[in-house]
C-alpha cells in the first residue's frame, strides 16, 4: 500500500510537470493547478502503517461520578465505605477509635461523587441508594455508642434494642441516679460546666475500655461497656437538652 501511494504521487507530480511545460510552450498566460496536493506531514502520516498512527479521541459519555456509581460494588459493612481514613476495617483487625475529623473529609467527597443530582436518570436510583448508605454509615461510626452498638450488631449482639441490656452495677445505678437529681437541681446553665466535663471524662473512660475490648476480640467485655456508655451518652442529651424547671428522664 506504501508503495503504491508513491507511485500515485510520483504521477501526478509528472502530470502536473508536463502540463506546465506545454503551457510555457504555447505562451499560455495560465498554468494548470495540480489535481490535489499533499503537504509532507500528511504524506507522511498517509504513508506509516496503521500500527504507528494515533488513535483518535472519542467522546466519553460517562463522567468520573457515573462510572464510579456503575462499576464499584456496594460495600457489605459501613467501614468499608471510608478505605481512606479507616484502611484496616473493624476491630479487630483496625482499632475501634476513629478520627472523626478525617471520616468527615472523606464522608463529604463521597457525598460529592454519590449525590443524585450529579447522575443522568438511568443512574439516580442506584445513586440515591448509595448516598443514603453512605449518610447512615458516617452517623453511625462518628458516633462512638452507635458505633459500639453496630459492631455488637455485626456479631450478632443486639444492645441498641435489647431494654434487658442493662448494667447490674449498684455504684454505678447510684451515679446515676446523684447526676440526674444535680441536673434537675439546677438553677442556671452554669451550674452544668463541672457536670459535663465529668461526663465527658465518662465517656472518654468508656471510648478507651471498648478500644481495648475490642482488639482482644472480647465481645463480653464490649458488650457491658457499650450498656455502660449508653447511660453516660443520656446523660449529655440531658444535660445539653437542660430547661429550667424541666424534668430529667434518663433512659437506662
Amino acid at each position: 500500500m506504501r508503495s503504491s501511494i508513491l507511485r500515485r504521487n510520483q504521477q501526478l507530480l509528472r502530470s502536473y510537470d508536463a502540463s506546465t511545460r506545454r503551457n510555457l510552450t504555447t505562451g499560455s498566460p495560465k498554468t494548470s493547478q495540480p489535481p490535489f496536493q499533499i503537504c509532507q506531514a500528511c504524506s507522511r502520516k498517509l504513508l506509516q502503517p496503521p500500527s504507528q498512527r494515533k488513535p483518535q479521541r472519542r467522546f466519553q459519555s460517562s463522567s468520573a461520578s457515573d462510572e464510579a456509581i456503575k462499576s464499584n460494588p456496594i460495600p457489605q459493612t459501613h467501614y468499608e465505605f471510608f478505605p481512606k481514613t479507616l484502611p484496616q476495617g473493624p476491630p479487630p483487625s483496625g482499632p475501634f477509635h476513629i478520627d472523626t475529623r478525617e471520616l468527615r473529609r472523606e464522608f463529604l467527597q463521597l457525598q460529592a461523587v454519590a449525590h443524585p443530582d450529579r447522575h443522568p436518570h438511568n443512574l439516580k436510583t442506584r445513586a440515591e441508594a448509595t448516598s443514603a448508605r453512605i449518610n447512615e454509615a458516617y452517623k453511625t461510626l462518628q458516633n462512638p455508642l452507635l458505633r459500639a452498638q453496630y459492631l455488637l450488631s455485626l456479631r450478632g449482639i443486639d444492645v441498641a434494642e435489647d431494654e434487658t441490656a442493662k448494667v447490674e452495677d449498684p455504684e454505678l445505678l447510684m451515679e446515676v441516679l446523684d447526676t440526674r437529681e444535680e441536673i434537675e437541681n439546677a438553677k442556671e446553665e452554669e451550674d452544668l460546666e463541672g457536670m459535663k466535663r465529668v461526663n465527658e471524662e465518662r465517656i472518654e473512660r468508656s471510648e478507651a475500655v471498648l478500644d481495648k475490648a475490642f482488639k482482644r476480640d472480647d465481645l463480653v467485655a464490649a458488650k457491658g461497656e457499650a450498656v455502660r456508655l449508653r447511660y453516660w451518652v443520656n446523660i449529655k442529651e440531658s444535660l445539653d437538652a437542660w430547661e429550667r424547671g424541666k424534668p430529667v428522664v434518663l433512659v437506662h
